[in-house]
């Protein structure tokens, strides 16, 4: 279908003899044309702010300085969004001129033709405009049948995507006999694709709860993600409070090839979704987060490859165990693989209350590490787990906390006098180390 896509567009490049590009109504890339031949061509995706997100190096100085960036990055920020939806495109049925702003990196102006199917919105038809064709050119009623032909087809993906979704949710939710349905279904629906070797990814959390884009499940993220072949928002697996993640079903080259699985996680934390109408955070990502998580505030997981549609419930519960590790942990995050997240794997594996979340650890926190957690002793807990880290290494810990040897060691007796331990025992610093890494998860 994306072959179909690039048709259309390649045809309205030619028709009009400008360079034209496709984007889903979230200004997501979907298809480009070229201009002249070359690789500039194409992509208002951040086409509007050239000064925030451009370089300009090697631009074609007739176009916006940033438009191979934006192709290459196939996503707007919510600014550029914005921007260019305050000139009325959400609304209109017909073309509408955009003028440029060389003050604000638009050297080129636009004309959008809005793509609609059945009265709704699903994405636009952009040209560069250079003010000689007038919006009652008879050309443009044939751009606007090609936006037609593109609503059709973005329809019936929209259809696709949220069957795809709402299989893949149950295979990874349900159990009995509706999991084994779900996994018939998806085998039926992806053909060959379904054999693998496949991965999980799993993004926490996910803010599109309350907002399915008419029923696309995962927001349309197969589309917008090479090798992603079906996604869907699971509830109560996000952060405290609970709330939703994303889990994206990827199909992979090579056991040992290329990774399209951290590709498509990096670029779903670089997403500016916001589950909303124009806000949040700019599609550079810098809209909060701290500590493990990406700049957009969010983390990835990945689970291990596995070879077909019966291990994809098990890799998703890896997927989200690395995506609490990542959230726990800095060094691990943003994007976690389930192979690569050391102890947290028998953490959070372990057996979770009823109706918790996947991959959350059971009960309170561990009594040896209870009085380490009261007001006033956070800064013990924290130079115990970084000894701990560090196999009781007391120079090297000192280092990483910035104290002198002897603070260290003060605190060390501190900690065992408060939990009754004995540090030079290996069962005890154990207990411990393993108790503090289960309250990082219980709090992240």
């Amino acid at each position: 279908m994306r072959e179909d896509y690039q048709t259309l567009v390649d045809e309205v490049t030619a028709l009009l003899g400008t360079p034209a590009t496709l984007e889903d109504r979230d200004f997501a890339l979907i298809a480009f044309g070229a201009h002249g031949g070359g690789e500039d061509g194409g992509g208002d995706s951040d086409g509007g702010k050239g000064g925030e997100d451009g370089d300009g190096e090697g631009a074609d100085p007739l176009l916006d300085p940033v438009r191979a960036r934006s192709i290459l990055r196939r996503r707007s920020t919510a600014r550029v969004r914005s921007w260019f939806e305050s000139f009325g495109i959400t609304r209109a049925v017909g073309p509408v001129r955009i003028p440029p702003d060389p003050s604000a990196g638009v050297l080129r102006g636009r004309i959008c033709v809005p793509v609609r199917h059945g009265g709704v919105l699903l994405g636009y038809i952009w040209l560069l405009d250079d003010g000689a064709l007038e919006l009652t050119d008879p050309r443009l009623a044939d751009v606007r049948a090609a936006a037609d032909r593109v609503g059709a087809l973005l329809a019936a993906e929209s259809r696709v995507d949220a069957r795809l979704g709402r299989l893949l949710r149950t295979l990874l939710t349900a159990a009995g006999g509706h999991r084994a349905a779900a996994e018939t279904g998806l085998a039926g629906e992806l053909g060959e694709v379904a054999a693998g070797p496949l991965a999980v990814v799993a993004v926490l959390p996910w803010d599109g709860a309350g907002r399915e884009r008419d029923a696309r499940t995962g927001g349309g993220i197969p589309g917008a993600l090479p090798g992603a072949v079906a996604a869907c928002a699971v509830p109560g697996v996000g952060p405290h409070p609970p709330g939703e993640g994303l889990a994206v079903l990827v199909r992979l080259l090579s056991p040992g090839g290329p990774d399209p699985a951290g590709a498509a996680a990096e670029r779903l934390l670089r997403t500016p979704y916001t589950g909303g109408g124009g806000g949040g955070g700019g599609g550079d990502g810098r809209d909060g987060g701290s500590g493990g998580t990406g700049r957009s505030g969010r983390v990835a997981g990945i689970g291990a490859p596995c070879a077909g549609l019966a291990g994809v419930p098990g890799a998703w519960r890896q997927a989200l165990a690395a995506a609490r590790a990542a959230r726990a942990e800095s060094r691990l995050g943003p994007v976690a693989h389930w192979d690569r997240i050391g102890p947290y794997r028998m953490l959070t594996a372990l057996a979770a209350p009823p109706g918790a979340s996947p991959g959350t650890p059971a009960g309170p926190p561990d009594a040896a590490v209870r009085a380490l957690l009261e007001p006033g002793r956070r800064e013990l807990a924290r130079t115990v787990e970084v000894f701990l880290d560090h196999a009781g290494q007391a120079g090297r810990t000192a280092a990483a906390l910035g104290v002198h040897r002897q603070t260290l060691y003060y605190r060390l007796s501190r900690v065992e006098r408060l939990t009754g331990l004995d540090l030079g025992d290996g069962e005890d610093r154990l207990l411990l180390h393993m108790a503090l890494k289960t309250v990082r998860l219980l709090e992240s």
